[in-house]
């Protein structure tokens, strides 16, 4: 597994097109094994509820759009025509929710999004077993299928052209950048190995990703001693 751990996350890139519109934009890809998955517990909680704390003193009252980090997101969706009332990052997404209570999803996903919203960067959890073929970041031609579900239902659906995805050979696996992942890939309470990528983008865009991820990997490690890490940097 290490092997095909490696070559996936060396063959992982950014597309020409974003690179030249987003020319200071900084990917951290973090593969892990052996992580110990299952559902919520009280570590995951406590860690979620130092996020909302940190939440709440970073904002201060203010909108999380008007911090510069989450700024910068917005300015990139309207890059390729999202406005925020159709689709907001990530990171602000979890910011916007964090004074009211985090989401308690599984263990895993619990940390990183409490990573997320302390570090205030976007970060994605990838089933790796659910992927086929590596990880890039490309404009959307608009014939990339994406599976998610609508109405409680399974449904199918595809990337609009122009937008900016992360996708494998299958198809999209996070629309808008970091909007939406789709549930091909997602975690679960049962996801072993993993794939994490971390969104740096704004003010010290790589140095804030390079420190996000170094302590998305504490706090794994912390749940699962065995977990072995692999990471990469594409920066401008």
């Amino acid at each position: 597994m290490t092997t095909s751990m490696t070559a996936l996350l060396d063959a992982d890139g950014i597309d020409a097109a974003v690179r030249a519109n987003h020319p200071h934009y900084t990917a951290v890809l973090i593969g892990v094994q052996n992580l110990i998955p299952g559902p919520s517990t009280k570590e995951s909680d406590a860690l979620l509820a130092l996020a909302e704390a940190k939440a709440q003193s970073l904002l201060a009252g203010r909108e999380p759009h008007e911090l510069p980090e989450v700024q910068a997101w917005r300015e990139a969706f309207l890059s390729f025509g999202v406005k925020p009332r159709e689709a907001r990052s990530s990171v602000e997404a979890l910011l916007r929710r964090a004074t009211s209570g985090l989401p308690r999803i599984d263990r895993l996903t619990d940390v990183y999004n409490a990573v997320s919203v302390m570090r205030v960067v976007p970060i994605g959890g990838e089933d790796f077993d659910c992927y086929q073929g590596p990880a890039r970041l490309v404009v959307a031609t608009g014939d990339e299928t994406f599976d998610t579900v609508a109405d409680g239902q399974p449904a199918l659906g595809t990337a609009d052209p122009g937008e900016i995805i992360w996708r494998d050979d299958i198809g999209v696996t996070c629309r808008r950048w970091n909007w939406r992942q789709c549930v091909r890939t997602r975690l679960t309470d049962t996801t072993t190995d993993a794939l994490f990528i971390i969104d740096g983008l704004g003010p010290d865009s790589q140095s804030r990703a390079e420190s996000a991820a170094a302590e998305l990997i504490e706090r794994l490690a912390e749940g699962s001693p065995t977990a072995i890490f692999t990471t990469r940097t594409i920066a401008g």
